[in-house]
């Protein structure tokens, strides 16, 4: 398996290992993982969403689609159980699954224009970029489980879905 598969692998596994689990909360989707508060299902996936669109910005400098959404999703913000204080969501998701095709092996080592700021070195290459996304996905999927038992259902019956 070359490089580009193996994130392309990652990339695929992490979003599967978290939407299978947020699916099972749409129902439920302010549901916070603790009696005190946490990431509840909903601001996992719009917090994942914003951080997706902002690859195309580090990689090539773009603006992020849903970069407005930083005062709801951004490091900083606080989930609010009120679904209709989020926006809708849009999809990225596959933009950057695109991008990720039409590179080359080489290209993965190049430079990224605007890594973020305190985040430079994991954000260094177009590669290192895509496969801390994937880590990045599977780190809030601990938040989207904790929510699942706190929404008194199993996820054992979560996994059985996948």
């Amino acid at each position: 398996m070359d490089t580009k598969e193996t994130i392309q692998f990652a990339l695929n596994a992490s979003n599967g290992a978290v939407l299978s689990v947020i699916d099972r909360m749409s129902d439920a989707a302010t549901t916070f993982p603790t009696p005190n508060g946490g990431c509840h299902p909903l601001w996992v996936l719009g917090h994942l969403t914003m951080v997706e669109g902002m690859i195309p910005g580090v990689l090539f400098g773009e603006k992020n689609p849903v970069s407005e959404w930083q005062k709801y999703f951004g490091e900083s913000s606080e989930p609010v159980d009120n679904a209709g204080a989020y926006p809708p969501f849009a999809e990225v998701r596959e933009r950057n699954l695109r991008i990720l095709e039409s590179l080359s092996a080489e290209d993965l080592d190049k430079a990224t224009k605007a890594p973020p700021t305190g985040r430079e070195y994991e954000f260094a290459t177009y590669g290192r970029s895509f496969l801390a996304l994937a880590l990045h996905q599977m780190m809030h999927r601990s938040h989207v489980t904790d929510s699942l038992r706190a929404a008194g259902r199993t996820l054992l019956a979560a996994q059985a879905s996948n």
